[in-house]
């Protein structure tokens, strides 16, 4: 992923909403198509998916550093404030 663009993604379980998953990838349509093929042992019990979030970084020791920031219980906690799906009406 030397010369390419580097994206932390976070995906959301349409069917249970309360799940996600955080990763890394060059290119996240293809990599959300994967998930929702249940290609990746660690995503397809909660298929399908949705993106919640991407963010591209200009240097991949950043994306990879954030990636495991928002897997980390402190990056959890601020992935659910930020990135989260509220219901109409909720704070």
């Amino acid at each position: 992923m030397s010369d390419s663009k580097r994206f932390v993604y976070v995906l959301e379980s349409k069917v249970t909403p309360e799940r996600h998953y955080v990763g890394l990838s060059s290119n996240v349509t293809t990599r959300l198509t994967l998930h929702n093929d249940g290609l990746s042992i660690h995503s397809s019990s909660h298929r399908p998916w949705r993106l919640l979030v991407s963010i591209e970084f200009a240097e991949e020791r950043t994306a990879i550093a954030f990636e495991r920031y928002l897997k980390s219980d402190s990056g959890r906690a601020f992935a659910r404030r930020h990135f989260t799906t509220k219901p109409a009406g909720a704070n």
